[in-house]
């Protein structure tokens, strides 16, 4: 077995990290800018923290580009609301245009041609053509540097969930129905459709 240290270049770890942990949800993220334009961008570093009181948790890294935090995490410590789209691989193209560094202000919804709609209790707005949505108020920051690479935990409260009727069966999420984009190293993107089930267990030794 190869061993690293980490003190080195941001990228090498970055790569450990794409390249190993996986895959990776995607928060597709909407805010508001300062002027009140949208802005919308995918974040794979992404969680659920707690389920009562619900809290989803995504990491934004300071751009590699220009070592400025990027528009999202700046909006949302100005504004406290956002709303996490989840990611279905029908949109994935529009989704990944939306990766793109845009010039601040400019509507990624408009450059996508996603569309977007309001929410019933933040004032971010949802894409449309996510199954699901959850609105957020913001909840805690944890910053780890200001650095190229470093990262910050950004916390949010879900007030709302929001989900279509299609995908949605005897309170469960039909994950064939969703069908969930994950993304990987590089390029590449996971799709969450080919599973295996394993029973729990302690639901063997029940039996």
């Amino acid at each position: 077995m190869l061993s690293f240290d980490t003190d080195g270049d941001f990228t090498n770890n970055y790569k450990f990290l794409i390249g190993s942990i996986l895959p990776r949800p995607i928060a597709f993220v909407s805010t508001l800018n300062e002027d009140g334009s949208n802005n919308l961008a995918p974040f794979s570093f992404f969680t659920a923290i707690s389920a009562k009181p619900m809290i989803v948790a995504f990491s934004p890294l300071i751009r590699s580009s220009t070592g400025k935090m990027k528009d999202t995490p700046i909006n949302i410590l100005k504004n406290g609301e956002f709303v996490i789209n989840i990611v279905s691989e029908q949109i994935a193209n529009q989704v990944n245009l939306c990766a793109s560094e845009l010039a601040y202000g400019e509507d990624e919804f408009l450059k996508s041609k996603l569309t977007a709609i309001d929410s019933e209790i933040v004032k971010p707005k949802r894409v449309k053509e996510s199954l699901v949505h959850f609105e957020c108020k913001f909840r805690d920051n944890l910053s780890y540097g200001d650095g190229i690479g470093a990262g910050q935990i950004i916390t949010g409260e879900v007030v709302k969930v929001h989900v279509a009727e299609e995908i949605y069966q005897e309170g469960r999420i039909l994950t064939d129905k969703l069908n969930p984009l994950g993304r990987g190293a590089g390029n590449d993107w996971i799709k969450c459709n080919d599973r295996i089930q394993l029973e729990r267990l302690t639901a063997q030794i029940q039996k």
